[in-house]
């Protein structure tokens, strides 16, 4: 019987999963994940996508064993393991999902040659992490769209292919030799409230989501108190979820808040099309604006507090604060602590852009980097200049002041709009919040000096 490998990689489901389809069509499959050596050398294995990494091995492993499966695991270099099971299988085809970094590219490349050379055929496949492949889509004078709402006019109009069932059964040859499956236990520095991963979790969302979260997604999603995003982007980033199904299933609901959720994985396949064409912007200004950043040890102090959440402004505080605490971070509170640190502290988006690839569960390379470089001006904003007041956000997208109060427990007893700029109280009020700092930087300070490093009167 022929054997075939399905190469797991940010693609951690049974469910429309191209792959795993086609190797278990093709006779006998092995389903392998390899720890990436690579991953880990690179500085991304953080330990709350460890954590949650390990959450969806484990399902996927049973939703395998259910289907008379199981999941091979191996460490070390990619290329090296999965040519270990080919050879000790005897397996003709290896199938992995397609990405988008720097990184993948390499492996792909890498990975490809090593199987031609044993006579092996990689068979790379499209629309497992994306709707739309990165590439498909291109204006007529650039290999990529590097402005959202052009892209989103040709991807609407893009024919998403159907989605896939999970497999019934998958039959796995005898005798491949797997390492334990991780777990979270012996991992140290993860933040308290993050949540569980896996494909089943992942599903459960998404089937309560859709009874009752969709419908005020347009209305709501900016609401940083109500948080009423629908907190996919884990399951994205590990592929527990289909971008391809959670398309369909949100047109299928319909309404203002699908179309403006399917806008999100839109946004979701732009920066990955970014990215693809051009890999050195995971590092690099995509546009610079030649700034001369100030350096690490001129800001230390002002870095420390954005990191600790005591900057003095409790919109920003409050968001950096639940990241630490969740691993994920409210999109809105993503763009004021952004905004903050690049614009009103003038510290250069990779401090940040790093210090969020610690934390988030959801750290992607794509969506991180390049929604950093939107906020600091250097990617692919139209408006690079624009500065987002912390205050006036606060007010905007908080006004009773629950969101801050939920995640600064210093101004607990302050209602608004004083809990938006508690410096402004006095007396007794002032005192009995003594252990809330004061702002860091006066915000016209911070703009003057950013309108100044960027040339503008």
């Amino acid at each position: 019987m022929n054997v075939s490998v399905a190469l797991f990689t940010a693609d951690l489901r049974l469910h429309d999963h191209p792959p795993l389809r086609a190797a278990n069509e093709a006779g006998e499959v092995v389903p392998l994940f390899v720890r990436d050596r690579g991953v880990a050398e690179a500085g991304f294995a953080a330990p709350n996508r460890l954590a949650f990494l390990a959450d969806c091995l484990r399902d996927l492993d049973g939703g395998l064993r259910e289907r008379g499966g199981r999941l091979v695991v191996r460490s070390g270099d990619v290329v090296d393991e999965v040519c270990r099971v080919v050879a000790e299988t005897d397996a003709d085809e290896v199938h992995m999902a397609g990405d988008v970094s720097a990184y993948a590219h390499l492996r792909e490349r890498r990975l490809r040659r090593a199987l031609e050379a044993r006579g092996r055929r990689l068979h790379v496949h499209d629309t497992v992490t994306t709707a739309v492949t990165p590439g498909e889509l291109t204006p007529a004078s650039s290999d990529h769209f590097a402005v959202f709402t052009p892209y989103f006019r040709q991807w609407s109009q893009v024919h998403l292919r159907d989605t896939l069932a999970a497999p019934r059964a998958v039959r796995v040859p005898d005798g491949v030799g797997s390492e334990a499956l991780p777990s979270r236990s012996g991992l140290s520095g993860l933040s308290e409230g993050l949540a569980a991963g896996g494909e089943a979790e992942g599903r459960r969302r998404l089937s309560a989501w859709l009874r009752g979260g969709i419908s005020g997604y347009e209305d709501r999603h900016d609401d940083l108190a109500g948080d009423a995003t629908s907190r996919f982007s884990p399951h994205l980033h590990f592929g527990t979820l289909s971008p391809v199904e959670l398309v369909h299933r949100a047109r299928k609901a319909g309404g203002p808040g699908a179309e403006a959720f399917v806008r999100q994985i839109a946004w979701r396949d732009f920066h990955r099309q970014v990215l693809a064409a051009r890999p050195a912007a995971a590092a690099r200004d995509y546009r610079t604006k030649r700034d001369r950043w100030r350096s690490q040890r001129q800001a230390h102090d002002d870095i420390q507090a954005w990191k600790e959440g005591r900057t003095g402004y409790p919109i920003v505080d409050a968001a950096m604060r639940q990241l630490a605490h969740e691993g994920w971070m409210h999109n809105r509170g993503r763009l004021l602590a952004a905004s903050f640190l690049t614009k009103t502290l003038y510290v250069d988006w990779r401090v940040g852009a790093r210090h969020f690839l610690e934390l988030l569960v959801d750290g992607d390379l794509a969506n991180n980097q390049m929604n950093w470089q939107w906020m600091a001006g250097t990617g692919t904003d139209t408006r690079p200049n624009r500065v987002l007041n912390p205050v006036t956000q606060a007010k905007r997208y908080d006004p009773d002041g629950t969101y801050v109060r939920r995640w600064v427990p210093e101004l607990a007893g302050v209602g608004a709009p004083s809990v938006h700029e508690p410096w402004k109280l006095r007396g007794l009020e002032r005192a009995a919040i003594d252990d809330y700092p004061d702002p860091i930087v006066e915000l016209s300070e911070g703009l003057a000096r950013f309108k100044h490093a960027r040339g503008r009167d």
